[in-house]
Formats: structure tokens, sequence, C-alpha cells
């Protein structure tokens, strides 16, 4: 079942509307979406490794325009949406006490979710609900995304081929590494 997967992420990667759906990944994740755009952005370097930068780009402007919208519904519909959102992370209680921390540390916390597999979402929303300056909102979502995502596309870029055959020689392995990043990225939440 893993292989059928596989074969047809790789697929979908090197299919005519890639590039839509990665963008709509992107920006979907940065709010509300559980899965990280790594998912589909992988198999289409993987598949198509002279569009390297201009899939980490699609990823980038995706993600980033998705954060403002992560970053409105904190402002606007934290009592709604924003909060069912934090609840299903079970950030609810810890609100006020991240608030605080939002502060004084708004533009790493932001930077920092940018860059990692922690859940991003949770973070342009705490931004937009503690109202953290929205200039140093968008640059540091602008430097983490694109240092993320470049940075993979770069490294898929240059050692494709030895990755790609691991990948697909190791691929049970290859999943579970996966799924243990991005359960402890969903962990980290209930301990920031």
């Amino acid at each position: 079942m893993l292989r059928r997967l596989y074969d047809w992420t790789m697929g979908l990667a090197g299919h005519k509307h890639a590039d839509s759906s990665l963008f709509a990944i992107s920006f979907i994740e940065s709010s509300v979406f559980p899965i990280p755009p790594d998912v589909l952005m992988i198999p289409m370097v993987l598949a198509q490794r002279a569009r390297a930068w201009i899939i980490a780009s699609i990823a980038t402007i995706g993600s980033v325009l998705g954060a403002l919208l992560g970053y409105w519904i904190g402002a606007v519909l934290m009592d709604t949406l924003g909060q069912w959102v934090l609840t299903a992370y079970g950030k609810e209680a810890a609100y006020q006490q991240l608030a605080e921390r939002f502060e004084i540390y708004g533009g790493w916390a932001v930077l920092i979710a940018a860059l990692t597999p922690f859940p991003f979402k949770v973070i342009t929303i705490f931004s937009g609900a503690v109202g953290l300056s929205l200039p140093v909102f968008v640059l540091t979502s602008i430097l983490g995304r694109a240092g993320r995502f470049f940075v993979v596309a770069g490294l898929l870029w240059r050692f494709g081929p030895p990755i790609r055959d691991f990948i697909e020689r190791r691929l049970g392995l290859v999943f579970t590494i996966f799924m243990v990043c991005l359960v402890g990225g969903l962990a980290a939440v209930r301990f920031l």
C-alpha cells in the first residue's frame, strides 16, 4: 500500500496541476490544514529537478499568503474559527501565557515555526490574535518559509538521484522517519 501511495504521489508531482495543488496545500497549511506542503513538494522536485527553485518559490508564496490568512483568523475570528483550531491542537488553555511571551518573542516564534516541522498555523493564528507587528510577521514568515523550502529544494536538486534511490529502496524507513518528525512537531505544540 505504501508503494502505491508513493507511486501515486510521484505521478501527481509530474501532473499538469501539480503547481496549483502545491500552492493550494501550501496556502491552507499555514492557517488550518494539518499536512505540510513538503509531502507534495519533495516528490515534485524529485520528479522535475530542473524546476526545483520554481517549486520552492510556489511553496513559499502559497505558504506566506496562507500565513496572512492565519494571521487574519487570529485577529478577526479568534473567538470562533481561531479558537476551534487552537482547541484542535490543545492550546486553548495556554493562550494567555503564550500571548504574554509573544509580546517579547513573537518574531522569533514565527521564524522558528516557519523553518521547522512545528505546525505553522498555530503561530500564524497566535500572531494575529495578539497583534504581532504585521511587517515583522510577514518578514519572518518570508525568511522562514523561503529558508525551509529552498534548503529542501536545493538538497533535492543537488542530490536528487541518490535520495530518490534511497527513498525507493527504503520507503518504509523513510515513511517512519517522516511520521516521527510529523508527530514530534505536533507533540511540540503541547509543550510550547
